[in-house]
C-alpha cells in the first residue's frame, strides 16, 4: 500500500524499482522520513498555533458590543470534519481502494481516548499551578512507553528510556516559570486538577497502544487512520454539541461576524495537514516517537519565538535545552527499537 500528500509522495519498501525507484530508495532512508515528518509537524502546527490564537483570543465586534469565542467543542468538531474529508480525498486519490481490515473498536477507542485526554487536559489546567501544567504537557511520552511495556509487552533499549526522561526533563526545565500569582485560594482545587492531568496522561498513553496495537497487527495506513479516527471524534463531538446546544449559538456567532470561517476553515486546512504528518510518524516510528515529536515540537516553537525576537533566556532554560539537544541526539544514535515487536 502507498500514503501520499500532496507534493510528495510516500512509498512502501516493496517500490524501490522502476521509474520511481529513486524516490523509493530515498523515502526509505529513515533519517529523511524522520525528517519530513518532523518538518511536517512543526510547520503546521506553529501556523496552527497562530490561528487558534487569533480564534480564541481575538476580539469581534467595537465598543460595547465586542465579543469573545466561546465555541471550543465546536471548533474541534469541525477541525474533524476537515480531518476526515482530508483524509479521504488523500484515499480516493492516491490510495484508490486499497482494503483496511483495522476493526472498528480499534478506531473508536482511539477517539474516545483522544477526545478525553484533549477534555480532562483543558480541564485539569484551570485548576493546577504552571509547574505542574507544564509537567503534564511534557509528559506525554512516559504514559505511552509505561502502557506500551505492560499491555503491548513491548522492549525498548535501555537508552531508549533515558532519552525519553532527558528530554521531558528538559522540555520541563525550559518551560518552568514560577508560578507568582498563586493563591492560596486555589489549594484547595490542587487535587482534582492533579488527578484530571493523570486521567488525561492515561488516556494519552492508551491512545498510544491502540496505535501500536493497529500498526502492528494490521497495518494500518496512515490516511485510514486519520480518516477513521476522526469520523468516530465527529460522531462523539457532533452529539456533544446537538446536546448542549452549542452549534446554534456558533451559527449565530458566524453569521453576526463571518470572517471568523476563513480563519476557521484555513485553521482545519492546517489541521489536517499536521495531522497527516502525525499520523505518517505513527505509522513509520510508533506512537512513541510521535509523543517525542509532538513534545520537541513546542519546545523548538517556543526556542525560536525565543531567538527570533531577542527574548533572554534564563540559566534554567538554557540547561533544559541543552537536555534536550543530548536527548535527542542520543536517542538518534542509541535509541533503536527492535523491528521485531511482541503483542
Amino acid at each position: 500500500m502507498s500514503v501520499s500528500i500532496p507534493g510528495i509522495t510516500l512509498l512502501n519498501d516493496d517500490m524501490v524499482v522502476g521509474k520511481g525507484g529513486v524516490k523509493a530508495s530515498l523515502w526509505q532512508n529513515e533519517r529523511v522520513r524522520f525528517f519530513v515528518c518532523f518538518l511536517g509537524v512543526f510547520v503546521c502546527y506553529f501556523y496552527y498555533g497562530i490561528l487558534q490564537e487569533t480564534i480564541t483570543r481575538g476580539d469581534y465586534g467595537q465598543g460595547e458590543k465586542k465579543e469573545k469565542f466561546h465555541y471550543a467543542t465546536t471548533l474541534v468538531f469541525i477541525q474533524c470534519i476537515i480531518n476526515a474529508l482530508f483524509a479521504r480525498l488523500l484515499i480516493q486519490f492516491f490510495e484508490g481502494s486499497s482494503p483496511d481490515h483495522t476493526r472498528s473498536w480499534l478506531y473508536a477507542v482511539c477517539a474516545l481516548s483522544y477526545l478525553g485526554a484533549m477534555v480532562s487536559s483543558n480541564s485539569a489546567l484551570q485548576y493546577v499551578n504552571y509547574p505542574t501544567q507544564v509537567l503534564g504537557k511534557s509528559c506525554k511520552p512516559i504514559p505511552v512507553m509505561i502502557l506500551g511495556v505492560t499491555i503491548l509487552r513491548k522492549k525498548y533499549p535501555m537508552a531508549k528510556y533515558l532519552c525519553v526522561l532527558l528530554i521531558v526533563t528538559g522540555v520541563a526545565l525550559f518551560l518552568y516559570k514560577p508560578n507568582k500569582g498563586s493563591t492560596s485560594a486555589d489549594e484547595h482545587l490542587f487535587g482534582f486538577g492533579e488527578m484530571l492531568l493523570l486521567l488525561s496522561l492515561t488516556l494519552d498513553g492508551l491512545t498510544g497502544v491502540a496505535q501500536d496495537h493497529m500498526r502492528g497487527r494490521y497495518q494500518t495506513g496512515a490516511n485510514h487512520m486519520m480518516l477513521n479516527v476522526n469520523l468516530w471524534s465527529i460522531l462523539m463531538l457532533g452529539l456533544a454539541v446537538l446536546w448542549t446546544g452549542e452549534v446554534w449559538e456558533f451559527i449565530s456567532f458566524a453569521d453576526r461576524y463571518p470572517s471568523v470561517i476563513y480563519n476557521i476553515l484555513l485553521f482545519g486546512f492546517t489541521s489536517a495537514l499536521g495531522q497527516t504528518f502525525i499520523f505518517m510518524t505513527v505509522v513509520y516510528f510508533g506512537p512513541l516517537t510521535c509523543s517525542i515529536v509532538t513534545t520537541t515540537r513546542k519546545f523548538f516553537t517556543i526556542l525560536g519565538s525565543v531567538l527570533l525576537f531577542g527574548n533572554i533566556i534564563t540559566p534554567l532554560q538554557w540547561l533544559g535545552t541543552v537536555l534536550v539537544f543530548l536527548g535527542l541526539g542520543l536517542d538518534a544514535k542509541y535509541g533503536k527499537t527492535p523491528k521485531k515487536t511482541t503483542h
